[in-house]
């Protein structure tokens, strides 16, 4: 299970996606600062709609720690990646939808890191989902010769 290079690729999007949770993806100043939980402005703290992006990460971290577990069953992995690259999907769309509207008028900044975290996460999905289909097709093919 650990030597498959899946399970490398769908570790390396959890660890991607954790790392983007704490990371901001939006600043203006210290004051105001975009994160995929909660947009802080001055003192106060506001939560929906932004704490969405962190539910669809953690969503999406859920989902790939049940892939890595479920190696037995190659169709399943298959069927939870799909989902999995849903959740992806979502994930940047809210955090980038949230953070366009906040830069209305050229105010703040994206941050890079997040950036690259997120397209990490995502690359790596789609990596692993590549390898679960080449080793589901190498299966089949042996199933062919008995």
């Amino acid at each position: 299970m650990w030597q498959r290079p899946q399970t490398l690729f769908l570790i390396v999007s959890i660890i991607a996606l954790l790392i983007a949770l704490v990371k901001p993806i939006w600043a203006l100043n210290a004051d105001e600062v975009l994160t995929p939980f909660y947009l802080k402005q001055g003192d106060s703290y506001i939560y929906m709609p932004y704490a969405v992006t962190a539910a669809l990460a953690v969503a999406s971290v859920t989902i790939a720690i049940s892939i890595i577990r479920r190696y037995q069953n190659r169709l399943l992995q298959l069927k939870l990646g799909a989902l999995n690259s849903v959740m992806l999907a979502g994930f940047m769309v809210c955090a980038v939808w949230f953070a366009n509207r906040l830069m209305e008028g050229g105010r703040g900044k994206v941050s890079v890191w997040w950036v690259v975290l997120a397209a990490v996460a995502v690359l790596s999905n789609w990596l692993a989902m590549k390898f679960i289909r080449r080793d589901e097709r190498i299966v089949r093919e042996s199933d062919r010769l008995r």
